[in-house]
């Protein structure tokens, strides 16, 4: 009787996770098709094969249902940015995390801004959650460049934090310049503006002769 209750209950967990995801992949799909002031849960609901009462008995209203979509895929993306940097150089592992992000929201072009907007401007508890996405893909930029100044690529003294802080500005300038019409190359303007500020951080090609 308890393994058949147990059985059961995962049975249940199984499918409220399948539903969970169903509507999310909807939401996505209607919130890129008409926007997110136009979409209406009906039409999310209808297409993820639910009831209108089930959407909002897992997300709750509208905006909640906006945020969970944006984070899922959002989260699923930069996971999978930062396990195929691979082993190159410290730029072309930028180059291949940039295309991966930018590719996502190239795949959805009308909610990028809206993507923009939500995650940098979000209440809580999606703030924080969308803060610690940030976070995460921080640290590891702070640790690749770390591991570019120990393979002599950059300068012993290179503050990988900061380092980190200064892609994230490329990034997001080249995205809402890209999201405002303003550059069609996005991909490239990052790509650029990183390799003029790793030539900066480089070491002194002299003292290098020096000690060899």
């Amino acid at each position: 009787m308890f393994n058949k209750r147990k059985s059961q209950s995962g049975t249940r967990a199984t499918q409220k996770e399948a539903t969970g995801h169903a509507v999310l992949q909807a939401a996505r799909v209607e919130f890129e098709r008409v926007g997110f002031e136009a979409a209406n849960l009906r039409s999310i609901a209808a297409l993820a094969g639910v009831s209108a009462g089930t959407v909002l008995h897992h997300y709750g209203d509208k905006r909640e249902l906006l945020h969970a979509a944006l984070f899922d895929d959002l989260e699923q993306t930069l996971a999978r940015a930062l396990a195929g940097l691979g082993k190159g150089s410290l730029e072309e592992q930028l180059s291949a995390l940039t295309r991966t992000v930018f590719g996502y929201y190239q795949r959805r072009p009308q909610l990028s801004r809206t993507l923009l907007k939500e995650s940098l401007f979000a209440e809580e508890p999606w703030a924080q959650r969308f803060t610690a996405q940030v976070g995460r893909v921080h640290g590891a930029l702070a640790q690749l460049a770390q591991k570019a100044s120990e393979r002599g690529e950059l300068r012993p003294n290179v503050d990988g934090a900061l380092f980190a802080v200064a892609y994230f500005s490329f990034f997001y300038f080249a995205l809402i310049a890209w999201v405002q019409g303003a550059h069609g190359s996005p991909m490239e303007l990052v790509d650029r503006l990183v390799r003029q500020h790793l030539e900066g951080l480089r070491p002194d090609p002299k003292s290098r002769r020096r000690k060899s």
